[in-house]
């Protein structure tokens, strides 16, 4: 209970008008020394205190239809006005303080809608132009006062066009009844009139955009609690889901320039010298931990850890500010950062000649491309990174989109760090649910089935093949010297269906549950047994993969349930060439790279058969069958993956025999990766590494073959696995 309701009763009004006079007072009598005493060394504090608890008592008794007479005077006599030039002038010392807090409170517990009383956010606009001024020791007070104001603008959206004008030509002339009403018609002092909600914001169109500005200066302040109110503020803006006002945000305000340009000023602060290695293990960054207090205690530390946090904990804020937003907003925001980030910086880092400059970069991008999850920034991101083209892709074109085809490139770099960074970079845009990435990347040059053998029959491959079709001399499965004699006898049943005979190819084509089991079989007895480890090592089998494989099925299968893929094989044509297929430049650095996988580091080989196990896991019908299906007649010059696979078999079975005790040398090597012997010296250590990983591969390939069979064929092939294994 307030002081005026302990005592006996009194006129609300006179009480209200003592303690205004009072503080009046106070700068008419106040002389001397007595001018510098700091404001909370006077009653100027309790007299505002007494005012607010007479205005709250007030419409709690009135009721918020009818405005009692108390909060007319203040309106009248331009209370609020006066109040912010005492603030302005800071006098007495502090005053600014007292002001902004009594501005904050009267905000929030005042009910009535207030901001649309042209004697309200008049003072308002002024005082959140006192905000944010350098060398402010009232950030804290300021930080309330904009997420108050934010606030009230959240409850009624139209409001935010008389926060954001500046006073307008001739209004400041117009005369209004009682000198306190909004800047429209006349109306009583009971009832004064106001905006119509439904005014669009884009029809005043603001001269002043202090709050934005505000807000952003605020969102840099040191102090972690302001700075978090301030994001809460911003957030509180954008999310506002009335259309008007999301046009009146991206067109009529610089909130998105200057939202953008932070970001480029905070990634200029990102020292050259951050090691890749810390940057691809810098943790996801949420911008409303990173700036609380325990968020800055736990945060790891390594040099330019903080640039680090402070840069990605602002992108991860813009990205939610991009969800949250509405569509209108949230495409403006994102193509202001890409115009003025990717673009204006980015891509010249990335295409620089420095190794450690792109090294860096390339990091940089990858762990930004990990952070960014909203739909907008994704659209242009994909745009950025690889472009709009829909064509299928030349071999000697590198001009169309210069930026794509350098990164593609920097996979097959001379760097290895490089190489592994950019696969890394591709892996995360995998990551992502947009469909023109794996068009991009792969789908497009896939499009027309051009990695077949044409035939008369046309139609589907089971109507391609007839009982007289000669075997192609260029199929490459027959080609190679090594795969008739590298299998032993029994070997998943399956060592007689590889491939031997068009007949058998043919009936694989047309039985899609045989072909499916055998596309299994397939992979998991390519690689010789001489050259297999995970018998010896417990937990080492084909089922270990399938787990895994199952969840990114269903992962993948979700994403592109909006994609209008077709659900099966588009039928080949006769007038599409084959002689000409490329599968594009990123499928022909990754079968490179897995051509030389028996050469490569093994941190390489890790990262391309990722993203190759990635590729093949998408539920396309023309990808699942380029990059799974053994059984597929290649046109001449093609490959897929299982034929390089087969290439690099072979050579393979050449090394072998020139490297005694290989099978020893290679489980103890696969113990030592796995922790269970220690490091030895061993010859040939790339050599039996990269079996290894080709061995998991092709268990890993088997696997998302397997998870994408029809559900009755899981139980067939296990069983046989388990009896082939015994």
């Amino acid at each position: 209970h307030t002081s005026f309701n302990r005592e006996p009763p009194v006129n609300l009004l006179d009480s209200f008008v003592d303690h205004w006079k009072g503080i009046t007072n106070y700068y008419i009598e106040t002389t001397g020394e007595i001018e510098t005493l700091p404001v909370k060394q006077t009653d100027i504090p309790w007299r505002l205190k007494q005012m607010l608890d007479i205005l709250v008592f007030e419409e709690a008794q009135q009721g918020q239809e009818e405005m009692g007479p108390c909060m007319e005077y203040l309106l009248q006599h331009k209370l609020l006005e006066t109040l912010c030039t005492l603030g302005k002038a800071q006098y007495p010392p502090g005053m600014n303080q007292q002001v902004l807090v009594f501005f904050s409170k009267i905000l929030v517990q005042i009910q009535k809608p207030m901001l649309h009383i042209l004697n309200v956010y008049r003072p308002v606009q002024k005082l959140v132009r006192l905000c944010g001024l350098p060398g402010s020791q009232t950030e804290k007070e300021e930080a309330q006062f904009m997420f108050v104001v934010c606030s009230r603008v959240k409850q009624d959206p139209y409001v935010l066009n008389y926060i954001l004008e500046d006073t307008e030509k001739g209004r400041s002339g117009e005369t209004v009844s009682s000198n306190y009403l909004t800047a429209s018609n006349p109306a009583s002092t009971s009832s004064p009139q106001q905006h119509s909600p439904t005014d669009s914001p884009s029809t005043i169109f603001p001269a002043n955009a202090g709050l934005i500005h505000v807000l952003v200066h605020l969102s840099r302040s040191q102090k972690s609690r302001v700075a978090l109110k301030a994001f809460e503020s911003l957030l509180l803006l954008v999310s506002i889901p009335k259309e008007d006002t999301a046009v009146c945000l991206a067109e009529s305000t610089p909130l998105c320039q200057l939202l953008a340009e932070r970001l480029c000023e905070l990634f200029s602060q990102l020292p050259a010298t951050l090691e890749p290695a810390d940057i691809h293990s810098f943790p996801q960054t949420h911008w409303n931990v990173a700036f609380s207090q325990s968020g800055k205690q736990e945060s790891q530390s390594f040099p330019g850890s903080e640039h680090m946090e402070s840069f990605f904990a602002w992108l991860d804020f813009l990205d939610h500010l991009m969800r949250e937003a509405p569509k209108s907003l949230a495409v403006k925001l994102a193509k202001e950062i890409h115009h003025c980030w990717l673009v204006g910086v980015l891509q010249h880092e990335l295409l620089q000649m420095s190794e450690m400059g792109v090294l860096v970069n390339t990091a940089l991008l990858c762990c930004s491309v990990r952070h960014i999850q909203s739909p907008a920034m994704v659209e242009e991101l994909v745009s950025f990174l690889l472009g709009r083209q829909t064509q299928s892709e030349q071999r000697f074109d590198t001009e169309s989109h210069v930026l794509r085809y350098q990164l593609i490139e920097h996979c097959d770099h001379i760097s290895d760090e490089i190489s592994i960074t950019t696969l890394l970079l591709f892996e995360a845009l995998l990551q992502k649910p947009h469909r023109d990435i794996l068009f991009n990347l792969v789908l497009r040059n896939l499009e027309n089935r051009c990695y077949l053998t044409r035939t008369l029959g046309g139609g589907d491959d089971c109507r391609h093949f007839t009982d007289t079709d000669p075997v192609e001399e260029n199929e490459e499965l027959e080609e190679d010297p090594f795969f008739t004699d590298m299998y032993g006898e029994d070997e998943f049943n399956s060592s007689e269906q590889l491939l031997h005979r068009p007949q058998l190819i043919r009936e694989h084509r047309c039985s899609g549950q045989t072909q499916a089991l055998d596309i299994v079989n397939s992979f998991l007895c390519l690689v010789p047994q001489e050259a297999k480890t995970s018998q010896h090592v417990q937990g080492a089998r084909y089922e270990t993969y399938v787990h895994d494989a199952h969840e990114q099925f269903k992962e993948c299968t979700a994403f592109s349930l909006d994609w209008d893929w077709p659900e099966s094989l588009k039928p080949t044509e006769l007038s599409v060439s084959s002689s000409d297929f490329f599968e594009g430049h990123f499928l022909k650095v990754l079968f490179d790279r897995i051509g030389r996988i028996l050469e490569q580091p093994y941190e390489l080989n890790l990262q391309v058969t990722s993203v190759l196990s990635r590729l093949a896991v998408f539920p396309h019908p023309h990808l699942h069958e380029y990059l799974l299906d053994p059984y597929i007649i290649l046109a001449p010059g093609a490959r897929s993956l299982f034929s390089v696979l087969i290439r690099v078999i072979g050579e393979l079975m050449q090394r072998i025999e020139v490297i005694p005790n290989f099978t020893e040398k290679l489980v103890h090597v696969r113990r030592q990766l796995m922790g269970l012997d220690g490091e030895s010296g061993v010859d040939h250590m790339p050599l039996l590494k990269g079996v290894i990983i080709l061995e998991e591969f092709c268990k890993e390939l088997a696997a998302i073959a397997f998870v994408k069979l029809p559900v009755q064929g899981h139980l067939i092939v296990l069983q046989r696995w388990r009896i082939a294994n015994v």
